[in-house]
Order: C-alpha cells, then structure tokens, then sequence
C-alpha cells in the first residue's frame, strides 16, 4: 500500500467546512480501498484554533520544519484571509514564511477558497492557473500577477497546484484528488457514501471517463455501472445486468436512460472504449489482441465504436500518444 501524507494547515478564523467536507472524502476512500493510504494530520501556527462557526480546534501539530516527499498540502480558507490581513497579522505573516521556505516543487499544493490568498502571498501561485472563492479573485490577481485566475470554476489543476472555489467545491476538488492518486472507483464510493453529485460543466476540469454517468444516486443503477466498471470486457447482457440491479429489463433500461442519460449498451461501450484507450497508452499490443481483452468482438467492432468516441481509429489514438 502506498502512503500519501497530507498536512491540512489550519489558518485563524478557518471555515469549518473547508476542513470537514474535504477530509471526510479522504476518511472513505481509505476505507473502500486498499491501494492508497491518506495519513492526513492538522498543522497550525498555534495548538489552537477558532473556526468560523466558533468551534474551537485544539490539538493541532506545530508547522513541521519539511514536508516529506509528494506530500499533499491542503491550505483551508478563512474568514480574515485577505491582502490587508496577511500583511498585518503576525500569524498569517508566519504562515507566509513558513509556507514560502516550506513548500518544494515535488510538493502538491491544494488551496481552499481564500487558502489560495495565503499561498499566493508566499509566491507559490506565480505563473500558475488557479481560481479561489469569487470574492476573493481580484485580491488573488493582486497578490499573484503572473498568475492566470481563471473564474466560474468549481477547481483548477496546474501541474501541482489545485485550487478550488471555495466551501462544498474544495469536496469536489478532493474526490478528483482521490480519482488521480487512488482510483475513481474509490472516488465514486466515497461520493456515494456522502450523497454527492460528481458535478462537472464544459469549463471544469474533465473528470475521468470512468465517472461518466455516475452523478446520480439511484443504488439499483449504481450496482449495474459497479458491475461494468469492475469487468468492462465481460459478455455482458441486458438479462444478467438486471439480475444484478435486481431490475427487470425493460425497468434497467428505463432508469439507465434517465439517471445516466445513456442507454446501456451505450455505457458498456463507454467503459470498453476507456478501458482501450488505457490499453493503447500503456501495451503494444496488436489491435485484434486489443480488441478482445477491451470486450469487443473483433478489431473492426472496436475501431467503429473508438471513432464514435475520438473521431479517430485507435492507431491513430495510439500515434497521438507516442
């Protein structure tokens, strides 16, 4: 099992949810899966700290003097974040140095709502894309001018810098995180878990293919997509997969219609062509042997449905890659 480290820094003031929604996402995903381990601790200035709510946090771990390798740095928002404040308070000014001298390239860098103020501050958002609670972009562009904010974003990924908009979108920005370093099988599940809708727009972000059609939380319909998405290559029939949902067949395709705005031949092609696609980039196997370990029937049968998806053949796809 591989251990990923994460530090949540914990400014004065923090806004509670900033913490709580995105952590309770890393506390499933260690728990429906084995691959990833989060080791997430809480760092601040002080032992203690009041949240926004005027809960008070205490026991919090000192600033460390190094992050260990590909740690993860989460920075959560504040209601006193802004430029006036980090230029005159002493312990924001701390958390500028600390951060500034602390966070190494290997470092991925996640920023919360106003977080994004207290990183650009310490010169860890210049030349980056990034974006932050919509209140808070113009103190962002001031404090980071060769940075490009970008708006009307849910969250932004830049190499190691991620940044969210702020409140329920840093859940969002932290279900992509475990999709990227676990799996977006543990995403889902943690999503579930938490009745949350993966939301995505034209301007956010692609998620995975492998959450196409997952934001619903219809669990007969869930337990189908389970199914495909563990085996897309199995001989799969409309009969055996309403067996699984413990639908009839014509209910299943109903549902999958209107939860997953597919139907279910559709999706199952969905997951192959996916699971092709990972093969094309990761093998060099032939295209026949390729098309019979992604489920279709023939090579013929998989370069008709992957053109339908990329608008090219999966040679093509293949070339693009190398």
């Amino acid at each position: 099992m591989d251990v990923i480290p994460v530090f949540i820094l914990v400014p004065p003031d923090t806004l509670l949810i900033d913490i709580a929604g995105p952590l309770e996402v890393l506390r499933y995903a260690n728990g429906e899966q084995d691959r990833v381990r989060f080791d997430y601790r809480y760092i601040s200035a002080k032992p203690r700290q009041q949240t926004s709510i005027r809960l008070v946090l205490d026991g919090l771990d000192p600033l460390p003097e190094t992050l260990p390798e590909q740690a993860i740095l989460v920075i959560s928002g504040s209601l006193t974040v802004g430029i006036d404040e980090i230029a005159r308070d002493a312990e924001l000014k701390e958390l500028k140095r600390w951060l500034a001298r602390t966070v190494r390239p290997d470092t991925r860098l996640v920023t919360i709502c106003s977080g994004a103020l207290l990183a650009a501050a310490a010169g860890l958002m210049e030349g980056y894309q990034c974006t932050t609670h919509a209140e808070c972009l113009d103190e962002l562009r001031s404090l980071a001018p060769t940075a490009s904010v970008l708006e009307n974003r849910l969250y932004v990924e830049d190499g190691n810098r991620f940044s969210s908009a702020g409140i329920s979108t840093g859940i969002d920005l932290m279900l992509h995180l475990v999709s990227r370093f676990a799996s977006p099988q543990a995403a889902l599940a943690a999503a579930r878990k938490m009745v949350i809708y993966l939301r995505r727009s034209g301007q956010d972000p692609q998620l995975s293919p492998w959450l196409s059609g997952r934001n619903h939380i219809h669990p007969a319909i869930h337990r189908a997509q389970d199914a495909i998405m563990a085996d897309p290559a199995r001989d799969w029939s409309l009969p055996g997969l309403a067996g699984i949902a413990h639908l009839s067949e014509r209910h299943l395709s109903r549902l999958f219609r209107e939860h997953v705005g597919q139907s279910v031949v559709d999706y199952v092609n969905l997951m192959r062509v996916t699971l092709a696609q990972e093969l094309l980039k990761q093998s060099r196997l032939d295209m026949e042997s390729l098309a019979l370990r992604s489920g279709f029937a023939s090579s013929r049968h998989m370069r008709r449905v992957f053109a339908q998806h990329h608008g090219l053949s999966p040679s093509a796809f293949r070339k693009t890659g190398d």
